[in-house]
Formats: C-alpha cells, sequence, structure tokens
C-alpha cells in the first residue's frame, strides 16, 4: 500500500501502520508467553514440590509464585542441564522405560525455559490448580505411590551425630520381628526424622541369617577372586546378604512380581549406617519399612542385591589433584540374570558411571549410563518389565566409572588433594547397586520367548 494509491493516508501514517504490523507477532509472543499460575505451578506439583516444599529437604519451596520467583534463573539452568528433577541417567541409550519415572519432559524444560525468559510472570492467580497435600511427616515413599502402609517396620537405634565431628560408622543390630518365613516385595529405608537425612550418607540393612545359606549371593564372581576360584575378601557379592542399601535420595526397591527376599524366623538386621557432620547436632538412626507378600502368593525365586563394582581392586582409585579420572570394574554372571534396577554410588568427585554388558559370543550391549552424578541423589532407577536386561551366563558386567576432582566439580571440597579409597565421604568408590534375579536355563528360555511373543504381539498392533 502506497499513499499514492490512498492519497489522503500520510506518510506518518504509514510508517505507525509499519511498526505496529512488525511488532504484532512480539506482542503475540509476549502474550502466548507461559504464566505461573497457568502453566508452571503445574510442572512444580508434578515434578517438584514433593521435596520442595517447607521443612522438607529441599534448599527452597516450590508452592507459590512467591517461593518460586526469587529462583527463576536458577531453576531454569537446573532444568536446562537435567539436574532437577534429580532423574540423571541418560535415556538415549541403554534401558529407556522405567517404572519409577520421575524425570522432566522436553516440553515441560521448554515451557519453564520460557516463562523464566518472558520475565517470569505470575498471570492470573485464578488459573492455579487446586494445591495438593504438603508433606508434613517422614512419608515413606511407596505409601506416597499408591502401595499402602508398610507391613513391619524396623528401628535402629539412634545416634547424636555432634555439629564438627570425623565421619561415623553405627553398626548396632535389630530384631526382625515375624514368628514364621515371609516374603519381602519392597523394601524402603529413610532416616528416623527428616533432619537426619542431612547426616546420614548411605544406610545399609544385612539380614543375620538363621540357617538359609541359599540367601548368600553365589552366582557371580568379580575380577578380584584369587587363584583358587573361590570369592576373596573383596568380593562384594558374597558377603552378608543386603536386605536393602539406601542413600542420599534413594527411594524404594520394588520387586518384579513372582520375586522376594525371603525373611525367617530369629534372623535380625546389622545395620551399617555413614554419619557425618553438617555443623549441627542431630540425632537420628534408619528405619526400614517391608511390605510383605501375601500369605499363600509366595513368590518362588529368590532377588539378590549386587554391588557391581568398578574397580579392579579398592587400592586401583587412584585420582591425583586437579583432574579427571576412570576405573573399571568386572564381575561374571555364573549363572543366567535378569538385572531389575541399577543406581550409582559414589562419593564427593563421582561424575558418571556407564554399565555394560559383555555377553559371552564377544558383543556388547549397554545397560544404563549416568553422565551427570549428583552426589546428593543416589536415585534408584527401576526398570520397566519388560525392558530390564536378561542376560546369559558368562556375560561380563563391565562398569567403568569417571571422577572429577576438579574446581569445576561443585561438591568437590579440595581438588588440590589426592583420593583414594576410603569410606569416608572425602574417600572415593564405586558401585552399581543393582537387584538381580538369577534364573535355570529353562527360566531363562522362557523369559526370552515371552519377549518376543510380546514385541511380535505389539508390532502387530501398529
Amino acid at each position: 500500500m502506497s499513499a499514492r494509491q490512498w492519497p489522503g493516508l500520510s506518510r506518518t501514517w504509514l510508517v505507525v501502520g509499519a511498526v505496529v504490523l512488525a511488532a504484532a507477532p512480539a506482542l503475540a509472543a509476549e502474550s502466548a508467553a507461559p504464566t505461573f499460575s497457568k502453566d508452571v505451578s503445574r510442572i512444580f506439583q508434578q515434578k517438584c514440590q514433593q521435596c520442595h516444599q517447607p521443612n522438607s529437604i529441599a534448599p527452597m519451596s516450590l508452592i507459590t509464585y512467591r517461593d518460586a520467583r526469587p529462583w527463576a534463573r536458577a531453576i531454569r539452568e537446573r532444568v536446562m542441564t537435567r539436574q532437577m528433577p534429580p532423574w540423571h541417567v541418560d535415556q538415549s541409550v541403554g534401558v529407556r522405560k522405567f517404572k519409577n519415572d520421575m524425570s522432566i519432559s522436553d516440553e515441560q524444560i521448554d515451557t519453564i525455559v520460557r516463562w523464566v525468559d518472558a520475565g517470569a510472570p505470575e498471570g492470573d492467580p485464578k488459573d492455579l490448580p487446586a494445591p495438593i497435600p504438603l508433606r508434613t511427616d517422614n512419608e515413606w515413599q511407596a505409601t506416597k505411590d499408591g502401595y499402602g502402609p508398610p507391613d513391619i517396620i524396623v528401628r535402629s537405634p539412634e545416634f547424636t551425630m555432634p555439629a564438627r565431628h570425623q565421619d561415623v560408622w553405627f553398626r548396632p543390630m535389630s530384631d526382625l520381628p515375624i514368628t514364621e518365613p515371609r516374603w519381602a516385595r519392597i523394601v524402603e529405608i529413610r532416616p528416623t526424622t527428616l533432619k537426619g537425612r542431612r547426616i546420614l550418607h548411605h544406610s545399609i540393612a544385612y539380614l543375620v541369617l538363621n540357617n538359609d545359606p541359599a540367601a548368600v549371593n553365589t552366582f557371580t564372581a568379580n575380577s578380584v577372586n584369587n587363584g583358587g576360584g573361590s570369592a576373596g575378601l573383596d568380593d562384594l557379592s558374597v558377603r552378608r546378604p543386603q536386605l536393602m542399601e539406601w542413600a542420599i535420595g534413594k527411594g524404594y526397591d520394588l520387586f518384579p512380581e513372582g520375586t522376594g527376599k525371603l525373611l525367617l524366623p530369629g534372623e535380625k538386621l546389622s545395620w551399617d549406617q555413614h554419619l557425618h557432620a553438617v555443623g549441627e547436632d542431630i540425632t537420628a538412626g534408619s528405619e526400614i519399612g517391608i511390605w510383605l507378600h501375601p500369605k499363600g502368593q509366595e513368590p518362588k525365586k529368590r532377588i539378590y542385591l549386587v554391588a557391581f563394582t568398578g574397580l579392579r581392586k579398592r587400592e586401583y582409585v587412584d585420582i591425583p589433584p586437579n583432574s579427571v579420572a576412570h576405573t573399571e570394574g568386572f564381575t561374571v554372571l555364573r549363572e543366567n540374570a535378569l538385572i531389575t534396577n541399577f543406581q550409582p554410588h559414589f562419593h564427593l568427585r563421582g561424575k558418571a558411571m556407564q554399565v555394560e554388558a559383555i555377553l559371552p559370543d564377544g558383543g556388547t550391549r549397554i545397560l544404563s549410563y549416568v553422565g551427570r552424578f549428583n552426589f546428593n541423589w543416589m536415585t534408584n532407577y527401576i526398570y520397566d518389565d519388560d525392558e530390564a536386561p536378561v542376560l546369559p551366563k558368562g556375560t561380563i558386567i563391565h562398569v567403568t566409572a569417571w571422577y572429577d576432582n576438579t574446581r569445576a566439580n561443585p561438591f568437590n571440597p579440595d581438588p588440590d588433594q589426592w583420593v583414594g579409597y576410603g569410606d569416608r565421604t572425602v574417600d572415593e568408590m564405586a558401585h552399581a547397586w543393582m537387584n538381580a534375579v538369577f534364573l535355570n536355563d529353562e527360566e531363562y528360555a522362557a523369559k526370552l520367548a515371552e519377549r518376543t511373543a510380546k514385541a511380535e504381539r505389539t508390532a502387530q498392533t501398529r
């Protein structure tokens, strides 16, 4: 359109009209920007608020706009780098489906980023969703997820950790209150108080057996076996059987259908609790919740918690100052196995862990990889039933671990220090905690046939 076509139209109005038209897309984009009330609050409810609420383990609440607004740029950075929510497994390799997936989607990340980039607008409070119940006590995660209350709760004695002190390993015993054999289908460990989450780095509940040798895992052997073929002292797979290992940020262990851990009358729990000082006197212990299989529906298969090591030997951890280093460990499966979950375990310098299966025919298969390990979140990744790895006997579980002993690691207390193996938080270690169900040849063949048939049915429905 020109002034010649419209003689009465001045050049000034043409310029104004052009500016308005050019600004229209920007105005439309701004008006379409996500708001806290309508968009972001719903994401926070689904993915964040179970921890980010008053008096919980997170450093700030994300319940209200006033709570969240000061943290907008920090939230943007954390979700863009997928540090939060604490789901750090790489879902582009290995197993990609999980029963307890708390990851944030690309679409949700985009919504949060656009919200922050638009100035983090509040929007109309009338658009807010109905509030969800706040976590007012030290609630069981499995209960929150719909499995009901535990059938048995066993508490350890408590320990008062001084504000300033060397690391402590508190190892009391507790009775297991059963009068007949029972099978566990879910186990969950938690600190006895919310404040206890600050001082309790990890807690392991070992079973002190009552004439039950089948509870001890003899189905794996790692690279530190002695020349005679029997397991050496460093072989974590054949120590006392573990009912569960819990570490900062971990949830519960949910065993696959038809499997569980057998508990016998007269058995006890031996606790191994690692506590560290946080600048405040705190008294806490551990407690384990046990959800039982109903009587008459007992499983036929035991499940074993195995620490697949990321080390050739303990002394092989040698991390120079101001460096990135790595270690490797190898464990042989003496029987066919179904692997049901993956939980990487490091201390402060842990950076990444990969678990790979080296198959008897020479082929390889990556099971899981975590590339952004966060010391505050020892997340347990529970594999979906249809994707849980089924591996033949003779498979070597190859664990590769990487450590960041530089200033780029925000958890590093002193990058100028040499770091070796040890149980202290300032030392280092590397385990891939995985639950395994061991299968005889007939069970293994049946499991593979079941997977093949299900894949064929899925293909036919597409």
